[in-house]
């Protein structure tokens, strides 16, 4: 065979390409300049780059650029067109972002988006700007933006762990992966450093509190490690996807990767733990192969155990794990390698072969003289405590049939030989001789379809023997009158091996696309019915049922209750329609795996003595389930195939009953949003029509309260009742009233700036008659700024948090009211002595129509803190309860601080004329 011939492109692989060239040729070019941190100079980079398309020629506008004040990025902007930024009330706030219908009206040939990973305000088009940049790239576009490496979503954990600070705004992987174009903008740490004492970074307040932070030295080296390790996967699939664009077959050296040739000899695992010792050392990654040919499906069930045995080692040790088939060993791995990309392989040493048959790694040598070889050593007592030693990947050597029991294809040979003759024999006298060899070239041929290669070897020279003893004159004799039967005879010979050999090699081809095709089709028909699943139960019933015929073994699937304990078999639905083999089912050990994630049970490192295989259902949120297996062969959990299979089947269970969930949950969601839009309609109306009849309530029972000439004693008290009863209701009316309209986004603020101790003392005056068995206590730190807020409505939560302490206080309590700045926020709490907070109850007794005690002679509808969270969350603040540990109960709320705008300067006034002194 032609060592190149594996190299042409595939028909299929090209059409694709061609397609997927002409989706990106209508679609925008995306450059990422990425970066370690903030301050590396990755705007700068980007505007630099513009500039310079832009002195091409090239269209070029800015649609959003953020420079942080720093005045070498603002210098580049002069000369670019930038767009107007788009304005957004949000919450009293004007907020200003990309405009990305602008953008599309002005539809430039390049345009710069900074910050991939920012979130937009409330009211855009979409939530993330990467989302932005998408419709942008799809309307032909093209697009520059930045991003720092903590703001790719795989790497928010460990960058987490290394800072100690979770970034919210995360881009997709898939977008960075899917860049046409990234740029690494790198400065080492002491730079970095420096530029932040300079102020290039952040100014001098944020940039102190950035060196103590996030901007250490330690931090900073870990994450350029972060940039370059993911800039430099990003670049290794370049290399592969320029490889296949381009067609390339040759192998370019340019990574420390391996691959790793595991063979059917007891050194096998010798040779994985030889590689994974390299590739460690190479700080590289590894492949572990292992090439199935017809004579190695025929080997006997303990060595195609160790072979498996080998391939898990693999697997447990880093490695990606691959079962190929094909009849040349040596031409898989090149073919393997090639498309891999792999310039290093990993093989056993081989004995010396004989002088027509050459060694795995000669042929490999062969085929892809590229490729770097390296041999480990052999271990003399492994090879002989195994069956006889072979080459790693060559088992043709060694006896695939011993004993008696193995004989049979062979003797099934013989018996067609035979019968071949029987049937020739009297066909002798009618027909010419080329006709009866071709009836023996055809048992030949079937003999290779239905017993093998080495039957149909055996069967060409049965059949040349055969027809010279039986048809060659001189007949029953193996002497030759003519020497052309001699040419015959090698023809003959040569012809039925040949078709012997390809005959065996075709049929093997085609089990292993019949298995492939096999599970393909399974995979399909399982996804098919998964999609049209809107029930756990039918999901239960689907997987169980497919399993089952797939893998031919039995099968259970548990679920979890509400407190996340996976119910026995017994109580699963559809477990009456099943057979029940599970009898002695171990709850605990899938409990186990549920909790961790993890398999266990048969093939694993937990409990491998266990007649079960639990496997967890892990959907992309969380695990789903348990799949439980009791195969009857424990063998084929170890082929990885089978148990990729059986992980794919596992995957798409999982996340069809996490889109079932999902389901469920929005379902809920819809029906408490509608349930909440009917109560606040239901409360609204009734508030409105309540409160013009309660104010005329209100002032009749004050008439008569203060009638004159007064009423008797005890009806003067009645009035008195009267009218403190219906301003209690009046308030009620008024809560229920403000709540609807917060709730349904009707109360605008009416923000300026207050000194907050005006409103402080306005509500202490509102909550008088409230604390007048009280003792109050008011600090306030001095020299508190101004606060930018709707002081009617924060005077408001003072007041309901004020009177909400003194109604569940005995008399003569405590009340403390404190304010006083804490960083970028004014702090506000106010603190009792009493009861306190029912454990547990902190964060409920904010909800609507929630109170402190649930049965109580004290009046009120638990709305008044609700309303004060809903108050103090429209000024973006914060609000909780505490318990603290002197006893009591803390109610604390924050509000953010702005910069209050500046006084202007008031000139002295000239005085014209002089003030007598006695005046």
């Amino acid at each position: 065979m032609d060592p190149t011939e594996f190299q042409r492109p595939n028909p299929d692989t090209l059409l694709a390409r061609v397609q997927e060239q002409e989706r990106r040729a209508a679609r925008g070019k995306l450059r990422i300049y990425f970066g370690a941190s903030a301050g590396v100079g990755k705007t700068y980079a980007m505007l630099l780059g513009a500039r310079d398309i832009k002195e091409s020629g090239k269209d070029v506008v800015v649609g959003i650029v953020e420079t942080h004040g720093r005045s070498e990025t603002n210098a580049l902007l002069d000369g670019l067109e930038v767009l107007p930024r788009k304005t957004i009330d949000y919450r009293g706030r004007t907020l200003t972002e990309f405009d990305i219908d602008a953008a599309l009206a002005r539809r430039p040939a390049l345009i710069l988006v900074d910050e991939l990973a920012h979130s937009n305000a409330p009211g855009s088009r979409h939530p993330k700007r990467w989302q932005d940049i998408e419709e942008l790239l799809s309307a032909g576009m093209d697009v520059f933006t930045t991003v720092n490496v903590q703001h790719l979503e795989s790497l928010n954990d460990a960058v987490g762990g290394i800072t100690g600070v979770r970034v919210a705004e995360t881009v997709p992987d898939t977008v960075f992966n899917q860049a046409d174009e990234v740029v690494l903008v790198d400065i080492p740490a002491e730079e970095l450093l420096l530029r932040l004492k300079a102020g290039k970074v952040y100014q001098e307040a944020q940039a102190e509190r950035a060196s103590q932070n996030f901007f250490r030295k330690g931090n900073l080296i870990a994450l350029r490690e972060l940039a370059l390790r993911r800039t430099a996967e990003r670049i290794e699939t370049d290399v592969l996807a320029y490889r296949v664009e381009k067609a390339i077959g040759a192998i370019w050296k340019t990574d420390a990767d391996l691959l790793v040739c595991v063979g059917s000899n007891a050194n096998a695992e010798q040779v994985i733990r030889s590689g994974a010792r390299l590739a460690s050392q190479l700080s590289g990654r590894w492949h572990a192969v292992y090439v199935e040919t017809p004579q190695l499906q025929r080997l006997p069930s303990a060595q195609r155990e160790r072979i498996l045995n080998a391939l898990k080692l693999a697997q447990e040790l880093g490695a990606n794990t691959a079962v190929l088939a094909s009849g040349d060993v040596a031409l898989e791995i090149a073919r393997y390698a090639r498309s891999h990309n792999f310039s290093r392989v990993v093989l056993g040493r081989s004995r010396a072969g004989w002088p027509w048959k050459p060694t795995l790694g000669a042929r490999l040598a062969r085929y892809a003289p590229e490729l770097d070889l390296v041999e480990t050593s052999r271990v003399a007592q492994l090879e002989r405590a195994a069956s006889p030693a072979t080459n790693p990947m060559e088992p043709e050597e060694e006896n695939v049939w011993p004993g008696y029991a193995r004989a049979h294809p062979y003797l099934w040979t013989v018996g067609a030989s035979i019968f071949t003759t029987l049937v020739a024999t009297p066909m002798a006298g009618y027909f010419e001789l080329a006709n009866i060899v071709m009836l023996y070239l055809l048992n030949v041929v079937l003999v290779g379809v239905r017993l093998g290669r080495r039957p149909a070897v055996l069967s060409a020279f049965l059949c040349v023997a055969l027809f010279d003893f039986f048809f060659v004159p001189p007949r029953f004799t193996f002497a030759i009158s003519d020497f052309q039967y001699l040419v015959v005879f090698a023809v003959m010979l040569a012809v039925g091996l040949i078709a012997g050999q390809i005959t065996a090699g075709l049929q093997f081809q085609s089990r292993i696309a019949s298995h492939r095709e096999e599970r393909a089709r399974a995979l399909y028909e399982f996804a098919r019915d998964l999609s049209g699943a809107l029930q756990a139960e039918q999901i239960f019933g689907i997987t169980q049922l497919f399993i089952q015929q797939t893998f031919r073994t039995r099968a259970v699937l548990l679920l979890p209750d509400a407190d996340g304990r996976l119910r026995p078999p017994s109580s699963v639905p559809h477990e009456r329609q099943q057979p029940a083999p599970f009898g002695v089912l171990d709850l605990g050990i899938a409990q186990w795996a549920f909790d961790h994630g993890t398999a266990a049970g048969i093939g694993t490192d937990t409990l491998p003595g266990s007649r079960f295989f639990y496997l967890p259902l892990v959907a992309p949120m969380r695990t789903r389930g348990v799949l439980v297996i009791e195969p009857e062969n424990r063998r084929w959990l170890l082929i990885p195939e089978q148990r990729r299979h059986l992980d794919t089947f596992a995957t798409l269970a999982a996340i069809a009953l996490e889109r079932v969930h999902y389901i469920e949950v929005a379902q809920d969601v819809l029906l408490r949003m509608e349930s909440e839009r009917l109560r606040n309609s239901l409360l609204s109306a009734l508030s409105h029509d309540l409160r013009t009849p309660l104010t005329s309530l209100v002032g009749f029972s004050e008439t008569l309260a203060t009638a004159n000439p007064s009423l008797p004693k005890p009806y003067q008290e009645l009035a008195s009742a009267l009218h403190d009863e219906a301003v209690r209701m009046s308030k009620l009316v008024t809560n229920l009233l403000d709540m609807a309209r917060l709730q349904s986004g009707e109360i605008r603020l009416n923000r300026q700036w207050q000194p907050f101790e005006e409103v402080v003392g306005s509500a202490l005056r509102a909550s008088r008659a409230a604390l007048a068995a009280h003792t109050v206590e008011v600090r306030l730190a001095p020299g508190l700024p101004l606060v930018h807020i709707d002081a009617v409505l924060i005077e408001r939560v003072l007041c309901n948090l004020i009177e909400n302490a003194a109604k569940y206080t005995p008399a003569q309590c405590r009340i403390a009211l404190t304010a006083a700045t804490q960083g970028n926020v004014l702090r506000v709490s106010i603190i009792d002595n009493g009861p306190g907070i029912p454990v547990g109850r902190e964060e409920a007794i904010f909800e609507k129509f929630t109170r402190g005690e649930h049965e109580s002679a004290k009046s009120g509808v638990g709305l008044g803190l609700a309303i004060c969270r809903a108050i103090v969350e429209a000024h973006d603040g914060e609000i909780h309860a505490e318990r603290p540990t002197e006893g009591g109960a803390a109610f604390i709320f924050t509000l953010p601080l702005g910069t209050p705008p500046a006084m202007p300067d008031v000139e002295p006034v000239p005085i014209e004329h002089e003030v007598p002194r006695d005046s």
